[in-house]
């Protein structure tokens, strides 16, 4: 209970934004930094709670994209219709990736590599078939109709990308509390043991695949609403894999907020500089890389773990001492 009633103060605060900032490049920052999170979730279910990195999340973000994009360019579907059917193609994927992995005993290293060879297919599947616009991409009608997902405003974008992300928290809270999330987190510190003591550890890490899969989709499906255009190089490009990942491990991997901290931190440093240094190419990456090595070094819980850490021990310390334990004198 404690932990939603924290979910509920932070999605709050979030929503009180657009009441008192009414700037667009601040709510334009917001927005992205949002959908870079809700990504970032999406990694932090199976990378964070599940122990299976994966490099390849723009798999499931760009098959979201492109649905959603195919669905109302090419065939009239509504805005609305083709935003869900983008995330259960999303799941699709990220079951039949699973599968095919998690059948063949793929771990670790080699997982990753698989995932993320997925994604390169993907990518180069999308830059010559014409469904997708080929190398030109698929641009969305402007309709300025909340029937079409389309609004005037940018703080409605807002709520949208905060109410998903908000059920991306929920999610991952369920998890920790759920008999699914132990059984994926017993596979995460042993898959072994795990399976001695009755886990079906194949369907357990499946089903992570899924829901990740699920929620990297949705974000994916999101950016196309936003931006009325999708390419093979933004739906499968290697930038949003990265993103993806590093937001939960900068802000601590396998936490609820983990993600959610970590895109803040890497999005506000990276415009940061940017205001600083000029639009230099590249220089989003070399912070992400630093603030990595940096958090590598003195939190390797991430920020959400060393904060954690903190409260616990000014807790101790402050704690009031124990009286000391007499022992019964015996008569």
């Amino acid at each position: 209970m404690k932990a939603l009633l924290l979910i509920a103060i932070a999605v709050a605060v979030f929503a009180a934004v657009p009441l008192v900032v009414h700037s667009n490049v601040v709510l334009n920052f917001l927005v992205v930094t949002l959908m870079i999170a809700l990504a970032g979730q999406g990694w932090n279910i199976l990378g964070g709670y599940g122990g299976q990195y994966s490099f390849g999340h723009a798999a499931f973000f760009g098959t979201g994209a492109y649905v959603t994009a195919i669905l109302q360019v090419e065939y009239g579907v509504n805005a609305w219709i083709g935003f869900a059917a983008g995330i259960v193609a999303g799941a699709a994927v990220g079951a039949i990736i699973g599968g095919l992995a998690f059948r063949a005993g793929l771990r670790s290293s080699y997982f990753a590599l698989v995932t993320l060879a997925f994604a390169e297919v993907l990518r180069i599947l999308a830059s010559v078939a014409p469904i997708t616009g080929a190398g030109v991409g698929l641009l969305v009608k402007l309709d300025l109709r909340a029937q079409s997902f389309q609004f005037q405003s940018r703080a409605i974008f807002y709520y949208v990308i905060l109410a998903l992300v908000a059920v991306s928290l929920v999610i991952a809270q369920l998890l920790e509390r759920s008999r699914f999330g132990t059984w994926l987190i017993a596979v995460r510190e042993n898959e072994d043991a795990a399976m001695a003591l009755g886990v079906d550890a194949f369907a357990v890490k499946l089903g992570a695949m899924v829901l990740s899969a699920a929620v990297t989709a949705a974000a994916g499906c999101f950016y196309v609403q936003y931006f009325l255009f999708i390419d093979s190089g933004i739906a499968y490009g290697t930038w949003i894999s990265i993103e993806a990942l590093l937001t939960p491990i900068i802000g601590g991997v396998g936490t609820v907020f983990g993600a959610l901290v970590g895109a803040l931190v890497v999005k506000s440093l990276g415009e940061g500089a940017k205001l600083v240094t000029g639009d230099v190419p590249g220089l989003d990456l070399m912070i992400y890389g630093a603030v990595l090595i940096v958090v590598i070094r003195f939190a390797p819980r991430g920020l959400v773990g060393a904060f954690t850490d903190a409260r616990e021990r000014l807790a101790r310390r402050f704690a009031a001492p124990r009286p000391p334990v007499r022992e019964a004198v015996r008569g």
